[in-house]
C-alpha cells in the first residue's frame, strides 16, 4: 500500500520541519512559511485544510463574511488563511504564557466545535463520512441559523486543528518544552 505524503506517522525517515536558526541558535523567523509549508506537505492534520470539502466550507464562510459586511480580511484560500493564522499568532503571543494561553482557547474552540458538529449530525442524521459536500448536506437542516452555525462549527474544527497541530510544535522549539494544557 502506498504510503500518503501527508501522513508522517508511517514515513520515519521523513526530516523534521525546516526551521532555521541564526549563528546564535536563535530561531529564524524568516523559515516559518517554510515550517507551514512542510506541515501543510507532510502532515495529515494540517493537510486537511486542502480537502476539497474542507475548502468548499471555507469559501461559504468566506461567502458569508462577504454578505453579512464583515469587517474581515477575505482569503483565497483555505490554506492561505491558515498561514496566516499561525504567523499572526506567534505576533500577537510573543511570550510563552501568551502563546500557551492562545493554544488553550485554540483546544477549547476546537472541543465546542467538534461537539456541536457531532450534535447536529446526529440529530439531522447527516452523513458526514459520504463525498457529499458538507454544505449539500448541511440543507438538511431546516433552520437557517442552524446550518450557518454548524457550516461554521465544522470551518472551525479544521482550522483549530490545523493551527494548534503547527503552533504545538513550534511550541516545543520555542521553549523546549512540549505544550501541555496544565503547563502554567
Amino acid at each position: 500500500m502506498a504510503q500518503s505524503k501527508t501522513d508522517t506517522n508511517s514515513q520515519p525517515g521523513l526530516t523534521q520541519p525546516p526551521l532555521g536558526r541564526d549563528e546564535r541558535g536563535s530561531i529564524d523567523v524568516d523559515s516559518l512559511p517554510d515550517v507551514i509549508q512542510w506541515f501543510l506537505d507532510y502532515d495529515q492534520r494540517v493537510a486537511v485544510i486542502r480537502n476539497p470539502r474542507v475548502e468548499e466550507v471555507f469559501q461559504w464562510k468566506q461567502e458569508q463574511s462577504r454578505r453579512t459586511g464583515e469587517d474581515v480580511f477575505l482569503f483565497n484560500r483555505a490554506e492561505d488563511r491558515i498561514a496566516i493564522g499561525i504567523l499572526q499568532a506567534l505576533s500577537e503571543h510573543a511570550t510563552e504564557a501568551e502563546l500557551h494561553t492562545w493554544m488553550c482557547q485554540l483546544l477549547n474552540a476546537l472541543d465546542k466545535a467538534t461537539k456541536a458538529t457531532e450534535d447536529v449530525a446526529a440529530a439531522y442524521r447527516l452523513d458526514l463520512a459520504a463525498q457529499v459536500s458538507v454544505v449539500t448536506e448541511s440543507q438538511k437542516i431546516p433552520a437557517a441559523n442552524a446550518r450557518t452555525n454548524f457550516l461554521m462549527n465544522c470551518w472551525l474544527e479544521s482550522l483549530c486543528t490545523a493551527e494548534v497541530r503547527v503552533l504545538g510544535w513550534l511550541y516545543q522549539e520555542f521553549y523546549g518544552r512540549p505544550f501541555r494544557p496544565d503547563n502554567f
